[in-house]
Parts: C-alpha cells; structure tokens; sequence
C-alpha cells in the first residue's frame, strides 16, 4: 500500500506540466517540493523536497533586474489572436525586445501583457501582471 502511494505521488509530480512551474517562484516551489517530500519520506523527505523545489523555482524565475527593467520599458503592445500563457511560444510576427546585459531573455508587450521570452524557443517563461 505505501509503495503504490510513493509510486502515485513521484508519477504525480513528474507528469505536472511544465507550465504550472514557469510562472512559480522559488518560495512556491520549495513549499511544493517540502509538501510531496514530506508525504513521500517523511520530515527529511520534506527538506530534501523543499530544497529541490526551491532550486526548480529559482530557475524558472528571472532575475529581478530583468523583471524591474521589462516593466519600467515602454513598447508598443502588440495585437495577438492567441492566448498568451506561461511555456507557450510566441509566434515570429511578434517583435522581441532585448534586455541589456542579459542575453538569455527578450521581452514583448502583447495585448497590454508584458512577457519575458526564452528567446531560443520564443516560448513565455513569465507574464508580469
């Protein structure tokens, strides 16, 4: 019975979308990772869970210069006919801006949303609401 369990909760936090984690925070993910390690393992498996959440979290979020910097900036919005959300990618009509000094994102205003970009895959890894 425990082990289907353990076995339920890992398939459960492996096949979560990426999508629910793009737009968390580090404090969202380690308070996820410290409630699924704790029901896997116990209290240590709540700190080895919150400390692999954090890490999951930190990652996904920019730094917050980066963040402060696409909302200080005035861009044109752009008109989008999709929807525009968090590991979706934008399409090639969509201008992306850069930011200066990180080169690892660029930046849109779409539909009066401010995205920041995965500039690669063009996919959004946060909308600043």
């Amino acid at each position: 019975m425990r082990t289907r369990l353990m076995i339920a909760l890992v398939a459960s936090v492996a096949l979560t979308p990426t999508a629910l984690f793009a737009q968390g925070s580090t404090v969202g993910g380690a308070v996820g990772g410290a409630v699924v390690g704790g029901a896997v393992g116990g209290p240590p498996g709540a700190v080895v869970g919150a400390a692999i959440g954090g890490t999951v979290g930190m990652a996904a979020e920019p730094p917050g210069e980066v963040v402060t910097y696409v909302q200080r900036e005035r861009a044109p919005s752009v008109r989008y006919e999709r929807q525009v959300v968090v590991g979706e990618p934008l399409d090639a009509s969509v201008e992306l801006r850069s930011v200066p000094s990180h080169t690892e994102y660029r930046y849109a205003v779409v539909n009066d949303r401010r995205v920041i970009v995965e500039p690669k895959t063009r996919k959004i890894i946060k909308i600043i609401e």
